[in-house]
């Protein structure tokens, strides 16, 4: 995965394209830098699954 491939995903998921992504193991390190430079960084919520995979989907406010 590339930076810009990060970045899409994380527009997609904006934008409502995307209702969540699967980030796989070995991507997981370049997603998570991309996703620290967001704004709206704590919008996105991680789910850790089984095997070192995390679904992340796009939910604005979650955290208050």
């Amino acid at each position: 995965m590339s930076n810009d491939q990060a970045k899409l995903l994380l527009q997609q998921l904006r934008d409502g394209e995307l209702e969540s992504v699967r980030i796989e193991k070995n991507d997981f390190l370049i997603f998570r830098q991309v996703l620290a430079e967001q704004e709206d960084m704590k919008s996105f919520r991680g789910n850790a699954q089984r095997g070192g995979g995390v679904i992340y989907t796009y939910e604005p406010g979650w955290t208050k």
